[in-house]
């Protein structure tokens, strides 16, 4: 039966949006996870590593949106509760660790973005972030969905901008790149390990955004919206991604590939309205992460107080967790923080999320011939 009050946009296509808003992240909108993990197997097999994640993001945001559904789990524990029973506490330490070096990533792509822009010290650009994203975190759900379908609309058509502008400006070099031989990483499968790694880290992101799936009405529309969670995330990458290549192999070496491209255009108002969805894109994959701890925390809170957690309560979770980001962001930097500590993030969540849930998940989907209604733990 359709949940009272959600539409169609709610249904199917806001958790693509609330995926497509945890994934773009500090790596992704500023192309320095493009140029990690795609960039090296060349332009076309970046382009092949990059559907191969579209593929694997499709597949387990659908598995993973239908066994919530059937679950009824709208937080991590309870939804681990079901695919690992007692073992579900490991999937939380990965978790607590994925969110400080993700948010982490956030806070030093700000930081890049400040001083690039204005010359600002890194750390105030990182709190800008900090106190956007405990603004709107504080909210709960409705203040946060508002945000992810605003912030779409702005990083969509600022992405298609950037693709018309560069492409009539440096089409031409896109093309050379395009034709020239491959890199001996993309003959030896090169791009197939980039883009398992790349989808593997991020795939969290179909667990963050558990609480936007409580509008879902049906097993079809669990997996409708998760087919389409891939290509809405990845779509801005691909564009993007292509526009990189009209400065290869140079770009791999650049901190933040979005501002290299941006000088070149040479368009300041145009590289300020970037830089500004950048921080929109920051900021929504901020607070989707945080927003997931808060609702752990809240689910937690209302099991033991039988109380809802407060805003001045998720206003000093939030602020905690990202104070502490913000230092790990200063001791490591942006480029070291993707290069190494997404690699260990994806080795990790391939094992204990994307393998039981292919394996168990879909076994215990395959025995319950209708909706769950109770939760095994507490």
């Amino acid at each position: 039966m359709r949940r009272r009050g959600s539409d169609w946009f709610q249904r199917l296509l806001l958790p693509g949006f609330a995926f497509k808003a945890v994934v773009i992240g500090g790596g992704y909108a500023t192309g320095r996870e493009l140029a990690t993990f795609f960039m090296p197997a060349g332009p076309r097999g970046g382009v092949y590593g990059m559907l191969l994640a579209t593929m694997v993001w499709s597949g387990v945001a659908a598995l993973t949106f239908l066994f919530a559904y059937r679950t009824d789990a709208r937080d991590y524990r309870r939804f681990f509760g079901w695919l690992l029973g007692p073992l579900w506490p490991v999937y939380e330490v990965a978790y607590a660790l994925a969110m400080i070096v993700i948010l982490a990533v956030f806070a030093a792509a700000a930081g890049a973005i400040g001083q690039a822009m204005f010359g600002w010290p890194v750390a105030v650009g990182a709190v800008l972030l900090v106190l956007a994203i405990a603004a709107v975190a504080a909210l709960g759900n409705e203040g946060v969905e508002r945000l992810f379908k605003w912030v779409t609309l702005f990083l969509y058509g600022t992405y298609a901008l950037f693709v018309v502008l560069m492409l009539s400006r440096f089409g031409d070099r896109v093309a050379a790149a395009f034709a020239a031989p491959a890199p001996v990483s993309a003959s030896t499968g090169g791009w197939a390990a980039g883009g398992l790694t790349y989808a593997g880290y991020n795939i969290i992101g179909a667990i963050v955004i558990l609480p936007v799936t409580r509008h879902l009405s049906s097993p079809r529309d669990a997996v409708v919206a998760g087919l389409l969670a891939g290509p809405f995330a990845m779509l801005p990458a691909l564009l993007f991604f292509v526009c990189m290549t009209a400065f290869y192999p140079v770009i791999q070496a650049q901190t933040l590939p979005s501002d290299y491209m941006l000088a070149r255009l040479d368009l300041p108002l145009f590289r300020a309205i970037f830089q500004a969805m950048i921080f929109a894109a920051l900021l929504e994959s901020g607070t989707g992460g945080v927003h997931a701890v808060n609702e752990r925390i809240a689910a937690a809170w209302g099991d033991r107080r039988a109380a809802a957690l407060s805003r001045g309560g998720r206003l000093a979770i939030t602020v905690a967790v990202l104070v502490f980001c913000v230092f790990i962001a200063g001791e490591f930097g942006l480029a070291a923080l993707i290069g190494q500590g997404f690699k260990w993030l994806s080795y990790t969540f391939l094992a204990i999320y994307v393998l039981p849930l292919v394996t168990i998940g879909l076994w215990r989907m395959v025995r319950w011939p209708s909706r769950t209604e109770a939760a095994p733990v507490r």
